[in-house]
């Protein structure tokens, strides 16, 4: 009989390894279980298995599952993992193969609707992976997967670009204090975040997109993951605590990726997110306000290295202006709290005030 774990032994050591590896064939039990894992090794993806003759038909899908019928995601076959697998999460050591933090995602049952040598459509039945989806070999061991059923009920896609929304001008703080936000006027670079399957895309309104120009900020995807949300901020080089609009300046398009590590190295960026545009397939911009964007963006917990949720003060106008004065701002930004996100300038809703003093 054939061993279909010989190749899963042959790249692993049980004594490196925290990984299950049964001594023994696997027998031919069959319950139609899956599991998906979120898999962080030296790139984010998830892995797929699927229950099938006593072993785990195993793809490692970079992207996850398409959640909607609008794209078709990369899947690799790799080797054929033991039924002991349904249950593993854990850190393999650096330098194993696979090498990394492994979580359970997702587990359940799917029925076959077809199972062939070069496609495989099955139902699942989890509690984040449910429906239709084929898997379908383009080529050796590359696979594609689509969803084919219809997202759930009040789904939106991702956009693929949301023009900013920008503020008007006045001289004097809001008189109705109370009714309103208050956040720094940072200057920076304005930046549209589109974070989907652990990958991260930066967009900006006029440069288009300038995800490679950023390199430091890529691993927010994978922070996130498996979130998806569209993001509102800036880019921001700081001198110390302040930002420093010379320093950004220096951080122009790069040549190629070398050129754009090395510049991350001598002048590193932040990406501050101010606002929330679209969270797990349902769009924040028009149906809530201001002030509940911003509870969500908080729940994100959006904090790393390179990226973070800076406060935004409601009713406290005149605080917003001494932090701004002592950071060395020119500006703070008012936004009404119960504003919806509108692309363009709309000054009813958003306004920029200069520090003075």
């Amino acid at each position: 009989m054939t061993d279909r774990l010989g190749e899963y032994r042959r790249k692993r050591d049980p004594k490196r390894t925290p990984e299950p590896i049964p001594a023994a064939h696997p027998g031919e039990t069959e319950r139609n279980r899956f599991v998906i894992q979120q898999h962080h090794a030296r790139s984010l993806h998830w892995d797929v298995r699927l229950e099938r003759d006593g072993v785990l038909v195993s793809f490692a899908v970079p992207r996850g599952l398409p959640r909607d019928q609008g794209r078709n995601n990369l899947a690799k076959h790799t080797e054929d993992h033991p039924l002991e697998y349904l249950d593993f999460a854990g850190e393999i050591p650096a330098g194993e193969y696979g090498g990394g933090r492994m979580m359970i995602f997702d587990r359940g049952t799917y029925e076959t609707e077809k199972w062939r040598d070069d496609e495989i459509a099955v139902v699942f039945h989890g509690e984040r992976a449910t429906g239709r989806y084929i898997f379908f070999q383009t080529g050796g061991a590359d696979w594609m997967v689509r969803r084919m059923d219809p997202p759930e009920p009040g789904w939106e896609s991702m956009p693929e670009v949301v023009p900013p929304m920008l503020p008007g001008e006045s001289s004097r703080l809001p008189a109705d204090d109370d009714n309103w936000g208050f956040e720094m006027a940072w200057g920076g670079r304005r930046i549209s975040a589109y974070v989907s399957g652990g990958r991260v895309r930066l967009m900006e309104a006029d440069a288009g997109d300038v995800t490679s120009w950023y390199p430091e900020v890529r691993a927010l995807g994978p922070a996130l993951a498996p979130v998806e949300a569209v993001l509102d901020g800036e880019i921001l080089a700081f001198d110390g605590t302040r930002p420093d609009p010379d320093l950004l300046a220096r951080r122009k398009a790069p040549k190629d990726s070398g050129a754009a590590r090395r510049a991350a190295e001598r002048t590193p960026v932040q990406f501050l997110a101010y606002d929330l545009l679209w969270l797990e397939g349902h769009s924040t911009v028009e149906r809530i306000g201001y002030a509940e964007r911003r509870e969500l963006l908080d729940g994100l917990a959006i904090s790393g290295e390179h990226w973070q949720t800076p406060p935004y003060f409601a009713g406290g106008g005149a605080f917003a202006v001494d932090a701004a004065r002592a950071q060395g701002l020119s500006a703070v930004v008012a936004k009404r709290l119960t504003s919806p996100y509108r692309p363009g300038r709309h000054s009813r809703l958003w306004r920029t005030i200069p520090v003075t003093g």
